[in-house]
């Protein structure tokens, strides 16, 4: 309640005496899997940057050590894609996160070997990127179908309405309007436009 009132108060100093106030703001367009995407946006941001600032401590905490190299190609890929989730064209975004959970599994799986040390890091590591996986893939396809437009569907706008206050109130409000004194006296426009022309 305190966000609404603040918003329909920012959106009044903006405009000049004698212009309509907003009384309310309506529901906000975006909706959960619009923020969901913003939200996995900076996750990869952050995730990104620290696999190109500290790939060793990764390789070290799963037993992958000389694999540096390829971690910053990865955290270079997701920068790439959280930066397309924070964007208009979020869909790409998200689906590119899809694609890339899908090779970060493949790539911690071949860590899940006996000989491995750190297997139990591994484990819970391939834990977390399944569940991640799930939710990428949960907001691809949410985003995809709320901003997907079917061909040869319209868009029905029958219950909208160029009168805020409603058809009824805004009877006759045009006779309260006052032409200013500077326009009372003008020339009508079509004798304006003649006079023009001839000359």
């Amino acid at each position: 309640m305190t966000n609404i009132l603040s918003i329909t108060s920012l959106s009044n100093i903006t405009r000049s005496e004698g212009d309509p106030k907003v009384i309310h703001s309506g529901p906000s367009s975006r909706g959960v899997p619009d923020s969901l995407a913003k939200a996995l946006g900076w996750f990869s941001l952050g995730l990104g940057l620290t696999e190109l600032l500290a790939p060793r401590r990764i390789t070290q905490a799963l037993g992958m050590e000389g694999k540096e190299a390829l971690v910053r190609v990865y955290g270079a890929r997701e920068i790439g894609s959280g930066i397309l989730s924070l964007s208009v064209d979020k869909n790409l975004g998200l689906w590119s996160r899809v694609a890339g959970d899908g090779l970060d599994i493949a790539t911690v799986l071949t860590a899940l070997r006996s000989d491995n040390p750190k297997r139990d890091n591994v484990g819970i590591a391939l834990a977390l990127l399944v569940g991640i996986t799930a939710i990428d893939l949960i907001d691809a396809r949410s985003s995809t179908a709320r901003h997907s437009r079917k061909v040869g569907r319209q868009r029905s706008y029958q219950d909208r309405s160029g009168f805020p206050r409603g058809v009824q109130a805004s009877r006759g409000a045009a006779r309260d309007f006052k032409t200013p004194p500077d326009l009372r006296h003008a020339p009508p426009l079509a004798a304006v436009s003649q006079h023009t022309s001839a000359a």
